[in-house]
């Protein structure tokens, strides 16, 4: 009887403490979970694509056509590529970064003020979109 007594104990306060990450836990997995999208608390989108840096590059910069974003500028990094672009009200920036010759990781980042995880999102399943030969450039 007392071990049952301290198992519910124990199971009413580890169930008291996971209720306060309800709402962070709920935002990870509603924005961008159903693309395969990361995200940091910080706002910044991140994917990892199984296909080569320019193919991956191609698709990232007809997204951003499609999403009437005006790209600034293009330039190489140790090992990757960034991107630069903007909208009236926000500085986007994406760099892409060759792991292997068949692989591909995006981090998108985009602010107004204030990170705006939403548009970052966006525009990695836009890529994914083109990617996958559903969006023309």
């Amino acid at each position: 009887m007392r071990q049952t007594t301290i198992r519910v104990a124990v199971l009413g306060i580890w169930l008291f403490l996971l209720s306060g990450c309800d709402p962070i836990s709920l935002t990870l997995l509603g924005v961008g979970a159903g693309a395969g999208v990361g995200q940091t608390l910080s706002g910044i989108a991140y994917k990892t694509f199984t296909e080569p840096l320019p193919k991956v590059k191609k698709a990232t910069l007809a997204a951003l056509k499609r999403m009437a974003i005006k790209v600034n500028g293009i330039e190489k990094m140790n090992g990757g590529e960034e991107i630069t672009a903007q909208t009236p009200d926000r500085n986007i920036n994406v760099e892409l970064e060759c792991i292997s010759p068949n692989t591909t990781r995006m981090r998108v980042t985009a602010r107004k003020v204030v990170m705006d995880s939403a548009t970052a999102v966006e525009i990695i399943m836009q890529t994914e979109k083109a990617l996958n030969g559903q969006v023309t450039s």
